[in-house]
């Protein structure tokens, strides 16, 4: 089966030598692994799943520039919203050299050229719009991309790892972490709304770091019997779900949700349960026949995908299906650390036991703030889909998209899905409602 379930056919190119892919964490049972009596535990590392102590999942210090021989990636790569517009991405494309992959060394220089890679390609797609696609990629795009993603263990199309953990770099290396001190290293259509939108959820993982450098203190707590210290990582981790939420607020200072309906949702989108795209698209050089890949999703991210894993928030079995083929746009590293945590000791269970008291205040925060979390995601959704999807429907009806041009360009494709092919206010809902429901005695206090 391919990412997505896809039926595997014959593949044209080699894959990758072992001997050539990136180091991962092991695909057995990890710290965590289903406790045993007879077997001493090992205290909980998150260094053995590539998160770091500062950036949490995000790429520390990423690559900016590929050798040399790369520059054609690069040149049309950071051209990408210039040559869309000008309608020639695509000649640019043809005229590109079939480059070897293989001169590629280290994590940071794969992960630069998959981000260069799948945004050429979300370029070369959709540059013409919903109802201009192309059925084939063509090989010189297609077969590096192909291999990089190989050796990544990423599918090739532009992900959540892509755009927002390896895509960023502080105008002052020594300066703080923030709107004013970050930029993009390549972005797709959509100006200054494309980088607000990157950042904003950049910093809502950065926003994340004290609560996942916590998640290690409550299992091995949990392992311990320690209530006082899973308590207080619980607190840590409520603490970080605000942070979370108050970063999140800043996508109304930065974007504009015209210009992201209209303008930028469609280079987020991918060709697995999207109209425009029933077929899939060719991988030319790869594979005979179409292949379907999700667009980017804040599914994609490990982040509350963790969470969820540590709190027991169980969810029901379409929207869990989601969320677990999501995890196959994760790092490996990353997906192998949220399995991890689901083999683990049950917090949940813990809590049950010791009824009460401080611990139970504490889990019941968590889950109250990862709530409030999903439902003001929920409110930005509505701003910038449901808002500019209604509005748009009515410029059509009125025979006048273009009196607001960024909405005149909205794909009608997309109007009740998300980027990730999901029924996204359904999806959402469903999700808030399985979080609420985790609470142990009762509605979760919203504090």
């Amino acid at each position: 089966m391919g990412v997505d379930g896809v039926t595997s056919v014959k593949i044209l190119r080699r894959p990758v030598p072992p001997s050539h892919r990136l180091e991962r964490a092991p695909q057995q049972q990890g710290p965590c692994a289903a406790p045993s009596m007879a077997l001493p535990w090992r205290p909980f590392s998150l260094s053995a799943y590539h998160v770091s102590e500062e950036c949490g999942f995000i790429l520390p210090a990423p690559q900016t520039e590929l050798p040399t021989y790369y520059r054609p990636w690069m040149d049309i790569a950071r051209s990408v919203p210039q040559l869309v517009q000008s309608h020639t991405l695509r000649s640019h494309v043809h005229q590109m050299p079939l480059l070897e992959s293989h001169f590629l060394e280290g994590h940071r220089e794969l992960r630069l050229a998959h981000l260069a890679l799948s945004t050429m390609t979300m370029g070369y797609v959709w540059q013409a719009g919903e109802h201009g696609t192309v059925k084939v990629l063509p090989r010189n795009l297609a077969v590096p991309f192909w291999d990089v993603s190989q050796r990544l263990g990423l599918p090739p199309i532009l992900t959540h790892a892509d755009g927002v953990l390896a895509n960023w770099r502080k105008k002052n290396p020594e300066g703080p972490f923030d709107m004013e001190n970050l930029e993009l290293i390549i972005t797709i259509p959509g100006g200054e709304s494309a980088r607000g939108f990157f950042m904003v959820t950049l910093l809502v993982e950065v926003a994340a770091v004290p609560g996942l450098k916590a998640i290690p203190k409550v299992i091995d707590g949990v392992w311990a019997g320690d209530s006082v210290g899973v308590s207080q990582a619980l607190e840590e981790i409520a603490e970080a779900l605000h942070s979370m939420t108050e970063a999140l607020k800043l996508m109304h200072e930065y974007v504009n949700p015209d210009v992201f309906y209209g303008i930028m949702r469609i280079y987020l989108s991918g060709w697995k349960d999207n109209p425009s795209m029933r077929e899939g698209l060719v991988y030319e050089g790869v594979q005979e026949e179409p292949m379907e890949f999700s667009g980017g999703s804040a599914a994609q991210s490990s982040l509350l995908h963790c969470f969820d894993e540590l709190l027991g928030v169980q969810h029901e079995e379409q929207s869990g299906a989601f969320l677990s083929r999501m995890r196959e746009y994760m790092p490996p590293a990353h997906r192998q650390l949220i399995r991890d945590i689901a083999a683990s000791p049950s917090l949940r269970h813990f809590v049950q036991d010791r009824a009460g008291g401080p611990l139970l205040d504490s889990y019941h925060r968590c889950v109250s703030r990862l709530l409030v979390l999903r439902n003001y995601h929920i409110k930005i959704v509505g701003r910038f889909i449901t808002v500019p999807a209604a509005q748009a429907r009515q410029l059509r009806s009125q025979g006048t998209p273009g009196e607001v041009e960024a909405l005149g360009k909205a794909p009608t494709s997309l109007e009740e899905r998300g980027t990730g092919g999901s029924g996204i206010m359904s999806f959402l809902k469903t999700v808030r409602n399985r979080t609420q429901e985790t609470c142990l005695t009762g509605p979760a206090p919203f504090q």
